[in-house]
């Protein structure tokens, strides 16, 4: 009884030591970022070099906070940066104006992770970074190892410099879905599926082995557009035709430094270190110690900080813009799920509320929402366009559409009262699915079985205990077939197309943004800021307003919640073959987890939509 009792003693004086410190350490942790937070803003030297990591991961949302991140960096590991598309487009824009800033230089390789850091993003980039070659200051990018992206991005500079041991590795777009079908049937994990629309492949890899011969067809036209619209604007800025470009990557694939110079592919071929006593030549630091004057463009974002998407075009006073007018933008970033969602997911309940809260402040004269999102569950989808109806009645809803915008991501996009997009973006995907798995074979091999007692024919409708009767799969088509019917309306409605046309453009078919202009699905090509200068105008608003944001940036009490929390989904930094694979496999689990639609009705984009 006694060791019983010292025992409990002994783990008693350990939980509060624990209490203690772990209390000690998180007050620790919130006057560290407090300190962080207000900290005066980075200064530089007259005739700097805006340095522009490209190791980044661009998003629409403004990032979360990352714990891990935070943690890592007092261990001195390295961590990918999340960066917001809007914050970089803005701080370059300003640079191009900035009289402190003689150039920019771009060094390092994108880190693409979720749905940032796609070609439409990018697209924005690239149109901030020729405002700074329009105003006369040069664009250096420095690349040793470019992928497509890279090279789509870095080939807008004014001068190119590959390593001479560097490769561009640009040999066109593919896709690779995975398929399960066989896995399943091996473990005897039992698919059916409900859907409406020929060219509606999601439900591909968990039913086929290959690419069925629509998805193929459509998939093939997606890629072609995307790669055209990429092969023009890279031969463009690189004073190439799009056929002599085209020649290069499909006559060498991956381009070796000498090839890639002698074919104009890049401006010259040099060493890093030519290229830094170069920009110390250039910035009046020649022979010395001291590297080139610079400023990251990370800390150039805080710099120039401005909530309006043109640079210092208003000055905030007591929290409101002078004419007391605000522009409402809300990131649409991620699956569409039921409930309140993942913090990289939209959750329809979540956003409806931020979407109504907007549409009963009456300082705010204009909605933007920026979809990029693949779509997810139909009701969640319907949810957040009804908001968007009940706005558009009361002020003006416009619609920026990033990388991705399909299915149910179009679907909260069908209503607003203008829509833009980029030429890369993936869009339309019209169509309705449902999936119904069935674990029969694979318990019955563990020597489980079901029985069942009821009061109804369909009591039982939703078990996976066993396959669905083909009244049961009739219920679910009906339920599958409504709501595609009902996805037309919202369409032809929304964008007043005729019934018919809106049906033989849907199909679940997916359109490049440069498409959807043509058929009617949206109304022009532009990016964010050109959506935001559009709402403004119509919501009339003069220059000086002000920019609210959902998700909104977190305040120093949201970061202490989520630093107790912990990570939600911890990144891995390798990337080997296994890890990959691994990757890939998680990815695909993960979707599933986002099948929870109440009514087991979704509209998504096909899961094989990455393009590697």
């Amino acid at each position: 009884m006694k060791n019983f009792i010292t025992s409990l003693l002994g783990a008693l004086s350990a939980l509060i030591l624990f209490f203690i410190g772990g209390t000690f350490l998180l007050f620790v942790f919130a006057m560290i970022l407090a300190a962080a937070s207000s900290e005066k803003p980075a200064t530089f030297e007259r005739g700097s070099y805006l340095v522009f990591n490209t190791a980044v991961n661009i998003t629409d949302t403004p990032p979360p906070f990352n714990p891990a991140a935070f943690m890592r960096a007092f261990t001195g590991d390295n961590e990918v940066q999340t960066l917001q598309l809007r914050q970089v487009t803005h701080a370059l824009r300003a640079a191009a104006t900035d009289s402190r800033i003689a150039g920019v230089y771009l060094t390092g390789n994108l880190a693409p992770s979720g749905y940032g850091t796609g070609y439409a993003a990018l697209k924005e980039v690239r149109e901030a970074l020729e405002a700074i070659k329009a105003a006369g200051k040069p664009v250096v990018a420095y690349i040793d190892f470019a992928t497509t992206k890279d090279m789509y991005l870095d080939s807008v500079a004014s001068e190119l410099v590959l390593d001479p041991f560097g490769l561009i590795a640009m040999p066109g777009l593919a896709v690779e879905p995975m398929f399960f079908a066989g896995t399943f049937e091996k473990y005897g994990v039992g698919i059916q599926v409900t859907r409406h629309g020929k060219y509606k492949s999601y439900v591909e890899p968990f039913t086929r082995r290959d690419m069925s011969p629509e998805n193929r067809e459509q998939t093939q036209k997606l890629l072609d557009d995307v790669w055209g619209s990429l092969v023009q604007d890279v031969a463009k800025s690189r004073g190439l035709t799009p056929v002599a470009l085209q020649n290069i990557v499909d006559s060498q694939g991956i381009v070796r430094a000498d090839a890639a110079a002698k074919q104009k592919f890049v401006s010259r071929v040099a060493y890093r270190d030519e290229i830094i006593e170069e920009l110390k030549a250039r910035t009046g630091r020649k022979g010395s110690k001291e590297s080139f004057k610079q400023v990251a463009l990370a800390d150039y974002v805080n710099i120039v900080h401005d909530d309006r998407p043109e640079p210092r075009t208003a000055r905030k006073t007591g929290g409101h813009s002078s004419s007391g007018g605000k522009i409402a933008v809300v990131y649409a970033e991620g699956a569409i799920v039921d409930g309140r969602g993942q913090i990289d997911e939209v959750g329809g309940e979540r956003f409806s509320r931020e979407i109504r809260r907007f549409r009963l402040d009456e300082d705010v004269k204009a909605i933007v929402l920026r979809v990029n999102s693949p779509g997810g569950s139909v009701t969640a989808s319907e949810q957040i366009q009804r908001e968007i109806r009940l706005t558009k009645s009361v002020k003006p809803v416009i619609v920026s559409m990033g990388s991705y915008a399909a299915s149910g991501g179009y679907w909260i996009s069908t209503h607003a009262d203008h829509i833009f997009a980029e030429p890369t973006t993936i869009t339309g995907s019209i169509g309705v699915f449902g999936i119904l798995f069935d674990v029969q074979k694979l318990t019955s091999d563990f020597g489980l079985s079901f029985d069942r007692v009821k009061t109804g024919k369909y009591a039982d409708l939703m078990t996976i205990s066993r396959p669905k009767t083909p009244e049961e799969l009739a219920v679910y088509q009906s339920m599958v077939d409504w709501a595609y019917n009902q996805f037309i309306g919202r369409v032809a409605d929304g964008r007043k197309l005729d019934r018919a046309k809106v049906e033989d453009i849907a199909q679940g078919r997916v359109w490049s943004g440069a498409e959807a202009v043509k058929l009617g699905l949206v109304d022009e090509l532009g990016g964010l800021d050109a959506a935001i200068r559009y709402a403004a105008k119509e919501g009339g608003l003069s220059d000086r307003y002000r920019i609210v944001e959902y998700p909104r940036k977190l305040e120093l009490a949201d970061i202490i919640n989520e630093a107790m929390q912990g990570p939600q989904h911890p990144a891995s930094a390798r990337g080997g073959l296994v890890d990959k694979l691994t990757t890939d496999v998680k990815q695909q689990a993960r979707y599933l987890e986002q099948f929870n639609d109440r009514q087991g009705v979704y509209a998504r984009l096909p899961i094989e939509m990455t393009f590697r």
